[in-house]
């Protein structure tokens, strides 16, 4: 499901469940030592689905505990992103060499609570979701505008190490399975070139929805 949203450099690993055989390193133990069963096991398994990534793109593992902002600190020379919710877990990681960045978030395909588009969405962006949804009334348009912006901010942070906030973004979202973020603040600059937006893609598929963006380096 994320593996088909992204370009072949990158790595994907997915879980539909908790398996008996995920573990945590001391370090990752740690850190959620104090949380609720429910939040370390989800820690435990998408970190299962990081170290079977990594293995695949031929890189040894190492702790992936949260640093600043709760973001997972990658093996020098790989970029990554992790998502959860209650039923999927999923790990993207690809050589820093390849790509600048990646951002995925998965979602329920539901609408979102009365009042949250109203937080996340600028004006314009809610504009567009009604049309969308007077089109396409059993598309979940609000809910992949939130995990869309989710992915942007993924993908900027660890160019950044800023907080963007979800005003700080303008989405738009296409049926054809694409979105494009245009940055209202000023962009990092990856090599040569100021970065003004991302482009991303979606699919809804099995009472699940995931989007994803891959910076190029």
């Amino acid at each position: 499901m994320i593996g088909d949203l992204l370009p072949d450099a990158v790595v994907t690993e997915v879980a539909y469940d908790d398996p008996p055989e995920a573990r945590l390193e001391p370090a990752e133990a740690e850190a959620v030592a104090q949380a609720v069963a429910k939040r370390r096991r989800e820690f435990t398994t998408v970190r299962h689905c990081a170290r079977t990534a990594l293995t695949r793109l031929g890189v040894p593992y190492r702790p992936l505990v949260p640093g600043q902002r709760g973001a997972p600190s990658w093996p020098d020379g790989v970029v990554g992103s992790l998502t959860h919710c209650d039923g999927f877990r999923a790990a993207a990681v690809a050589r820093a060499d390849d790509l600048a960045s990646v951002g995925i978030d998965a979602e329920p395909a539901l609408p979102l609570p009365d009042g949250v588009l109203d937080v996340i969405g600028l004006p314009d962006e809610r504009k567009r979701i009604a049309e969308l949804l007077a089109e396409h009334p059993d598309t979940p348009w609000d809910r992949i505008l939130f995990s869309a912006k989710e992915s942007v901010y993924k993908a900027w942070f660890p160019l950044t190490g800023l907080f963007l906030d979800f005003s700080e973004a303008d989405l738009v979202l296409s049926p054809d399975g694409s979105f494009t973020a245009r940055l209202l603040v000023p962009g990092p600059t990856v090599g040569d070139r100021r970065v003004e937006g991302f482009d991303g893609r979606w699919t809804v598929r099995d009472g699940l929805l995931a989007t994803a963006i891959a910076v190029a380096r």
